[in-house]
């Protein structure tokens, strides 16, 4: 994150004796991204972060890819992902490539037996269905529909579900997941023409910390193959940290739109950046007001990025027959638009009240076998007149 935040008990100088009430040192940890050159936090922990006691087992999760060069435009019917209990085994790659993978998951069990730490990726989980506390090294934070929740890569977590009826769309990210450069200024602080602020991002600020010792199963991503570890101490021992690094969550519904006399293009709902791809927010919002707009999109090509666009609520005015968790996929290189009589409905209308994520990713996304599974195939037909 682009803003200091700390919790817990920390010393007043980094890198010196931190010492308990019985003398003894709590253990220090940097925890930071891109070499000593990115975001980082400094933590305090009641025992070694460093303790393995054993390593019992490594599997693949790699995606199985149907479509390694794509050019077909896809509607997926990402309620059809079938429930699962497990949290892991509920997410389900369904579009990748070398910067990203796009994810469903439906998981029913909040994490119990485990911990689960991506080292590989910053995740964005976004909320579609669901209430629950995200549990963490660095703290706690409740979530509930709409709700981003942003989990640096190495950030250890356990999900807490409050029921089984829990729908996910996550992006995993290969490259830090960033606010927007240009919502920023040269400190860092969010600009006034953002469409959102720092008010609107939640920072964690339950810290649980624990002083057991015993057997604690760690699930950690790296290289798309989970690796089983069993650690000595509870990974939840921090006693307090401050830094840049660490999970927060913001709501779609702070999102505030920006709106214009005819219409806007994607980047003006820009929400998180990477230097690969971009997280954008399509919330509610007035309609372009010169008196002869056309609120509808107009055709445009995509030459350069791949368009994912995951429908969460409401009317979605540029497409027909689309449905709350379906995903449309426009890939690069050819064009695309409102559906027919999208652009003729559209005239007139004031407002929208429909709820959207897009991922818009510069090198082209493959399409996996859990993606044709809830496939619309002839997707790519539905422009014919």
């Amino acid at each position: 994150m682009p803003f200091y935040h700390q919790l817990g008990s920390i010393p007043r100088k980094r890198h010196t004796q931190f010492r308990k009430k019985d003398g003894s040192l709590y253990y220090e940890q940097l925890f930071g991204t891109i070499g000593f050159d990115g975001m980082s936090t400094n933590s305090y922990h009641e025992h070694r972060p460093t303790m393995v006691k054993e390593i019992v087992k490594q599997y693949s999760i790699a995606p199985k890819i149907a479509k390694e060069n794509n050019i077909q435009s896809y509607r997926f019917r990402g309620f059809q992902v079938a429930p699962e209990n497990d949290y892991l085994n509920s997410r389900k790659v369904v579009l990748t490539n070398t910067d990203c993978n796009i994810i469903l998951a439906a998981p029913q069990e909040s994490t119990k037996d485990y911990f689960y730490k991506n080292t590989d990726a910053d995740e964005v989980i976004f909320i579609h269905k669901g209430t629950g506390k995200l549990r963490t090294m660095y703290g706690n934070l409740d979530f509930s529909y709409g709700d981003y929740l942003v989990i640096p890569r190495g950030i250890i977590y356990k999900l807490d579900f409050n029921d089984q009826n829990n729908r996910l769309f996550i992006v995993e990210s290969y490259r830090p997941v960033y606010t927007p450069k240009r919502y920023r200024n040269w400190f860092g602080q969010l600009l006034e023409h953002s469409p959102f602020c720092e008010r609107d991002i939640r920072r964690p600020q339950e810290l649980e910390t624990h002083n057991e010792l015993g057997d604690f199963t760690i699930k950690v991503k790296k290289q798309d193959e989970i690796i089983e570890m069993v650690y000595a101490s509870h990974p939840f021992d921090v006693v307090g940290y401050d830094g840049y690094n660490y999970p927060y969550a913001f709501s779609i519904h702070d999102f505030e739109p920006i709106t214009g006399r005819v219409h806007q293009p994607p980047p003006v709902h820009q929400t998180f950046e990477t230097d690969a791809f971009v997280i954008c927010s399509f919330v509610p919002r007035l309609y372009d007001y010169h008196p002869q707009a056309i609120p509808a999109p107009y055709n445009h090509s995509n030459i350069d990025s791949d368009e994912v666009l995951y429908y969460v609520d409401g009317d979605f005015m540029s497409r027909n027959d689309i449905e709350a968790g379906h995903i449309s996929l426009h890939p690069a290189g050819i064009p695309h638009g409102p559906h027919p009589g999208a652009t003729e409905r559209s005239i007139g209308k004031t407002k929208t009240e429909e709820l959207a994520v897009m991922v818009d990713t510069f090198k082209p996304l493959k399409v996996t076998e859990e993606a044709i599974k809830i496939a619309d195939n002839d997707y790519f037909k539905s422009w014919l007149e």
